[in-house]
Parts: C-alpha cells; sequence; structure tokens
C-alpha cells in the first residue's frame, strides 16, 4: 500500500512540473504561431506536433542521445555544472514534458487562431499595448481551450510510460511512477498491487477528462474556476 502512494505522490510531481512547464512553453509557442508572422509555421506546427503520433520509446532514444552521458547538452549539463538527468526524477519530468507538449501546443494554438481579430484590433485603436493586449483580450477569450488542453497534457503526464522507463528509469521511490509502478507489479505477479494501482491512475484520468470535456461544452462557467 505504502508504494501505491509513493509512487503516486512521484506521479502527481512530475505531471505537475511537466504541466507547468508546458504551460509557459506550449501556450508561448502557441501564441507565436497563431499570431505572428513565423518563418516556416508549417513545419514548425508539423515538428512540435510530432510527439504525439511517434512512440514514446523513439522519443526516450532522442532524448538519451541528447541529454545522456554522451549527448552534446548532457556532456555540457555534466561538465559545466555537474548535472545528471538520466535515472532522476528531473529526467522523467524532461520526458514528460517532450511527450506531453502538443496537448498544450495544439489547443493553444486553436484556442488564439480563434479569438476574433476585430476585438484586438479594437483594443490597439483604444491604445493598448501588445502585452496588455494579450493579457486582458487575447488570453481570456483563449482561457477555455488552453486550461482543457492543460488537463489533458496533465493526465498525459502522469500516464506516461515508454519515455520515462528509458530516461528515468524504474528506481523505487525515486524514479518509478505509477504506470511504470503497474508494470512492475504484473511482472513480479502482484495482481492486488496491480489493480490497486490502475484503478487509481483510471479515476484520476476518467475526472481529468469528465472536467475536460464539461470546459469544452461550456458546460463549467469560467467564472466558477476563479
Amino acid at each position: 500500500m505504502e508504494s501505491a502512494w509513493i509512487a503516486l505522490s512521484l506521479s502527481l510531481k512530475v505531471a505537475g512540473w511537466a504541466t507547468l512547464i508546458n504551460l509557459i512553453l506550449g501556450v508561448g509557442t502557441g501564441y507565436l504561431l497563431a499570431k505572428k508572422q513565423v518563418w516556416a509555421k508549417d513545419l514548425l506546427d508539423t515538428l512540435f506536433t510530432l510527439p504525439m503520433v511517434m512512440p514514446p520509446t523513439v522519443l526516450g532514444y532522442y532524448l538519451l542521445v541528447v541529454i545522456g552521458k554522451q549527448g552534446w547538452i548532457g556532456q555540457w549539463l555534466m561538465h559545466t555544472f555537474g548535472i545528471n538527468l538520466i535515472f532522476t526524477w528531473q529526467g522523467a519530468v524532461l520526458a514528460a514534458v517532450v511527450v506531453s507538449f502538443p496537448l498544450v501546443f495544439k489547443p493553444a494554438r486553436t484556442a488564439f487562431e480563434a479569438v476574433n481579430p476585430e476585438y484586438e484590433q479594437a483594443a490597439r485603436v483604444l491604445g493598448l499595448s501588445e502585452w496588455a493586449l494579450f493579457w486582458r483580450i487575447t488570453l481570456p477569450l483563449a482561457w477555455r481551450g488552453i486550461l482543457a488542453g492543460i488537463l489533458l497534457a496533465f493526465a498525459r503526464a502522469m500516464g506516461e510510460f515508454g519515455a520515462t522507463l528509458m530516461v528515468a528509469g524504474s528506481i523505487p521511490g525515486e524514479t518509478q511512477t505509477l504506470s511504470i509502478a503497474v508494470y512492475e507489479a504484473v511482472q513480479a505477479g502482484d495482481d492486488h498491487l496491480a489493480n490497486m494501482l490502475v484503478l487509481i491512475i483510471s479515476i484520476v484520468c476518467m475526472a481529468i477528462l469528465f472536467i475536460t470535456g464539461k470546459l469544452l461544452s461550456g458546460k463549467i462557467p469560467m467564472q466558477n474556476l476563479k
């Protein structure tokens, strides 16, 4: 029982940090591609969406090549700061960030593109700066879609397995997330623990999907979330 709660706690920590990072990266990137003139926009959109369709083990391999001890970023981090991301919970966060990034980026871009440009133009005529325009007009109008993407990304990060296992391994209490703990329990023949872990992660993911569906359908007013 204790191992289940430890795995759940670690999964929540990894998913929380990954979602927070993607909130910044995904929303920022979605806004740039939706509202700004960016070179090779279609190519960038394809690259940013690629983790959604690429097998997680392939993403994990790419991460190992880049941040491993022989990777160019991994070597730089080790030689400059003495940081090693392999077989650490921070490595699990990085894997979750890469895998769940498209689930924030795509809804954010779609939400920003759906904002009526006439509202933004009217705000510019009234003298609002681009920074004030983003926070007072664009973001409030796009927030519902962005929040739905964030919730989906959190659920995806909670259930991440392949890339996390390759980058962070399965160290109980340190890098063994809930999905990896399910795999280890099945491998060990511990059906009771496996059933408990599966039930926990199923309830969490179903709750997130339910809330996301309500947000997208407009049945949860945004003022109720403030």
